[in-house]
């Protein structure tokens, strides 16, 4: 029994080091303390080899191709992307707006939502609870920009009644990175 358990194991996850106390279902996907430590060194760099990735998580290649592709078909890695620094591609701005729809049903909220899919200056966005139904970050060129944006794209849409601007000034903290156990 013991020796199917292990070659089940050596099949599922790669290695005979894998344990369940160190398991975890993420979303329907085993994930184990190798698979965290690859999430975490991908997070640093999202384009290591699967050399340099076994060696930084104590794996060999073809263990960390298998449990990467794995991560990846299922979705707990959703893709690659290059860092680009805001600024220097042109987009000084930044701010954060907030939105109230001028109605709360279904078909207005989808509206509002398809429009904010199809605008790139969104970066992100959020529906809340509370006083405003949304948060969006923006990023523009310039006060110009923003103003232009505002004025030309969110207020004239039909979903929208209200919309309220804070020009952020400093950025303290900004990071995608998830604090993924070792």
């Amino acid at each position: 029994m013991r020796a199917n358990r292990l070659r089940l194991d050596e099949e599922v996850h790669g290695s005979r080091g894998w344990c369940e106390e160190n398991a975890h279902f993420v979303q329907g996907v085993i994930v184990d303390g190798y698979d965290r430590r690859i999430l975490a060194a991908l997070q640093a760099d999202g384009r290591l080899t699967n050399q340099e990735l076994g060696e930084r998580v104590s794996l060999s290649a073809s263990q960390c191709s298998r449990r990467r592709r794995r991560l990846e078909e299922s979705g707990v890695i959703r893709g690659y992307q290059a860092l680009i620094d805001r600024e220097r591609a042109g987009y000084a701005l930044l701010s954060i707006v907030s939105v109230t729809l001028a109605t709360h049903d279904a078909d207005n909220a989808a509206r509002f939502a398809e429009l904010v899919a199809s605008l790139p200056n969104v970066q992100e966005a959020y529906s809340l609870t509370g006083e405003m139904d949304y948060t969006l970050k923006i990023a523009a060129t310039d006060l110009r920009g923003l103003s232009t944006f505002i004025s030309e794209t969110l207020l004239p849409h039909a979903a929208v009644q209200n919309v309220k601007t804070a020009i952020v000034l400093d950025t303290l903290k900004e990071s995608s990175v998830l604090p993924i156990a070792r």
